[in-house]
């Protein structure tokens, strides 16, 4: 057990001997990628969309990172049925401005688990419907559903770094209620993969 014990201890301190970060050290991060979003509580699909901005970083230890972010997040879902026998797509469009704001803990010095809060601001909540070649488009409002304007998620990650360009994946979960009028308590819920780029400031 001891012995155990020692090659733990041991292969502990060559983990965080290998992840030492420069302490101090500003970065700045312009990034793009795909979400992945869904909507709880609702029988839709995923809707693969587009996500993008930036993220400011301070490493405030050796270990431990702080970012601040600014994106553009295409998110929703979409859905396939059937009325009076006609196929019919349609598609929920909300779009955020999502700030995330990020603990980043470097288990190595270029691997990365993140954890953070992340307030949003809806700047679209339009709808698209196809059937049967015919196509109509219009806003949530349009249907007697208002999206809020504020949402909020928890997100939870990981990240690679290789020679400056950065991997990340997390997960954003919803917190807030996406329409005031929906008894089911549906949320946003969002995978998004992002390939990034470090700049030293």
């Amino acid at each position: 057990m001891k012995k155990v014990l020692l090659l733990a201890s041991i292969m502990m301190s060559s983990l965080c001997a290998f992840a030492q970060k420069e302490v101090g050290l500003w970065t700045i991060q312009p990034k793009a990628g795909l979400n992945i979003a869904d909507i709880t509580d609702s029988d839709m699909d995923s809707r693969v969309a587009f996500a993008a901005g930036a993220e400011l970083e301070y490493q405030i230890t050796d270990l431990y990172s702080i970012s601040l972010g600014m994106l553009y997040s295409m998110q929703g879902a979409k859905d396939t049925y059937k009325t009076s026998g006609i196929n019919t797509k349609a598609t929920l469009k909300a779009d955020y401005i999502n700030i995330p704001i990020m603990l980043n803990c470097y288990v190595t010095e270029n691997f990365a688990v993140k954890l953070g809060i992340q307030p949003s601001f809806n700047v679209k909540s339009d709808f698209d419907i196809s059937a049967n070649g015919y196509s109509f488009s219009g806003n949530m409002s349009d249907m007697g559903l208002d999206i809020k304007s504020f949402d909020f998620a928890i997100p939870v990650g990981m990240s690679y770094e290789y020679k400056n360009f950065v991997f990340d994946c997390r997960y954003n979960y919803g917190v807030v209620k996406l329409f005031d009028e929906d008894e089911s308590h549906s949320k946003n819920s969002v995978f998004q993969l992002t390939l990034g780029y470090k700049f030293r400031m």
